[in-house]
């Protein structure tokens, strides 16, 4: 097979991924909500990532070690939105009737293995309200909760079509010095995460 063959075999494989990845989306449902996270109504959750897009209730996920490292997660390439762009360690919606908490428990187990009994003080630390467009693909338009928690284990069993790669970030030293992380994409929601928590 030759090079060039066997970039259009992983082209092949990336597309037909991303239209599986469109196809879950399109039997999921997100919660919309006010400007206030009241619940609204149920709604598609790829119609709520496409067109002019439906606020909707989410939440983003910051796992720290002992040393104040915040563990990125850097986005499948199958993702439709903000693929290989660099995550807070999950990000995700809950569904009708889920705690934030109950919801995060539920990804990172899903997503890295990790189950509660590896990591401590899961807690809610913030809350806001963004939009954000993404090339031609769709947006996302949330209100986002932002939660924390310390891994106390860090056995870690991450799941390739949800997570490319990881990565151990000094967390004071990605907002204060961001030129020495340029080769980074960071997605919108954890940047704003990240600002608020230092300029709060």
């Amino acid at each position: 097979m030759s090079i060039e063959d066997a970039t259009d075999s992983e082209q092949a494989e990336r597309s037909a991924a991303r239209t599986d990845e469109t196809a879950k989306n399109a039997e999921q449902h997100v919660v919309a909500v006010d400007e206030d996270d009241n619940e609204q109504s149920i709604e598609n959750r790829l119609e709520a990532h496409t067109g002019h897009g439906i606020r909707h209730r989410a939440f983003t996920v910051l796992v720290f070690d002992s040393d104040d490292r915040v563990l990125l997660a850097q986005r499948a390439s199958n993702k439709r939105l903000w693929d290989t762009y660099w995550d807070g360690t999950v990000a995700s919606h809950p569904v009708q009737g889920q705690s934030q908490e109950a919801a995060t428990r539920e990804r990172l187990e899903d997503e890295l293995g990790l189950t509660p009994d590896q990591y401590d003080n899961l807690r809610v630390t913030d809350k806001f309200e963004y939009k954000r467009y993404y090339l031609n693909e769709g947006l996302e338009w949330e209100v986002c909760s932002v939660l924390k928690c310390t891994l106390t284990d860090g056995d870690i069993d991450r799941d390739p079509d949800e997570v490319e790669g990881l990565l151990w970030v000094d967390y004071e030293d990605l907002y204060e010095n961001p030129r020495y992380y340029r080769q980074l994409r960071l997605c919108p929601w954890f940047e704003i995460a990240m600002r608020r928590d230092f300029e709060q």
